[in-house]
């Protein structure tokens, strides 16, 4: 099985957004041009061979200030785009300039706008198909925080603006373009495959 370019994602996708992920919510923000196929596809292929970057992904996470105790939730309406300009001015950039263009981006900016819209119209599916069950597990996961007595108070406030922010996203789903769901519809086990944790993330 082939292995998820894990240090690659572990600088796009936070360790807030592997929950993100697993509880398929939705991320919020306007979306740009209307994706396509070919969009997706290649975006998905970008994502692909970044696993060749692996040694310079590891380099910039341990030169990002705070990076491993990152606890805040990030913008889920530019997670791609943010981490571009998180990425700026480090060789990474340059390297992963050069794969981005390889599969028809004009810039980097170009990759993560398209990024940020493939990932909300995929949450935003996940979220149509799931929400009655999400929503009661949200609920549920709230009473667990609230009265679990092994956590301080200050624990407790910082999962609850988590799931504050998650709660958020979730309603914001429906902010997706329907053709940028119709687009992203048939790629989702493609899109599960690459989020997929891998060795060392």
């Amino acid at each position: 099985m082939k292995r998820a370019p894990s240090h690659c994602l572990a600088l796009f996708l936070t360790p807030v957004l592997t929950l993100f992920f697993t509880l398929a919510f939705a991320m919020s923000g306007a979306a740009a041009e209307t994706l396509t196929d070919d969009k997706v596809r290649a975006f998905i292929s970008t994502l692909e061979d970044a696993e060749s970057l692996e040694a310079d992904f590891e380099e910039l996470n341990q030169d990002m200030p705070g990076s491993e105790s990152r606890s805040e939730m990030p913008d889920f309406s530019s997670i791609f785009s943010d981490s571009v300009e998180r990425m700026r001015g480090h060789e990474a950039y340059d390297r992963m300039s050069g794969i981005v263009k390889d599969h028809g981006f004009n810039s980097m900016e170009e990759w993560g706008t398209t990024g940020d819209q493939v990932f909300q119209a995929w949450m935003a599916i996940e979220m149509e198909e799931q929400h009655p069950e999400m929503a009661r597990e949200m609920a549920g996961a709230m009473d667990q925080i609230n009265n679990n007595p092994n956590l301080s108070e200050a624990q407790k406030e910082q999962m609850r603006s988590m799931m504050g922010g998650a709660t958020a996203a979730m309603e914001s789903a429906n902010q997706a373009p329907e053709a940028d769901k119709q687009a992203v519809r048939p790629h989702r086990d493609a899109l599960r495959s690459v989020t997929e944790s891998g060795d060392g993330m």
